[in-house]
């Protein structure tokens, strides 16, 4: 999973021909690429490790059935 690195000084503003080419660029990849690619950049955000990415807290969550 360390196939990406993220470069915190390349950002810039982009023009909208800019941005379509990145758009066309990721349509082009793979659904798991783009997984991928976007989980990295969760744990760059969320300050997690790739190898040990945190556990959903359950006891947060409650399902029931709705009554009709």
């Amino acid at each position: 999973m360390n196939d990406y690195k993220l470069d915190r000084t390349a950002f810039k503003m982009q023009t909208f021909e800019e941005a379509d080419m990145q758009y066309e660029f990721w349509k082009k990849q793979s659904i798991d690429e783009r997984f991928r690619a976007a989980f990295y950049l969760n744990s760059i955000a969320y300050d997690f490790d790739l190898n040990n990415p945190p556990r959903i807290n359950k006891t947060v969550f409650s399902m029931r059935k709705l009554a009709h």
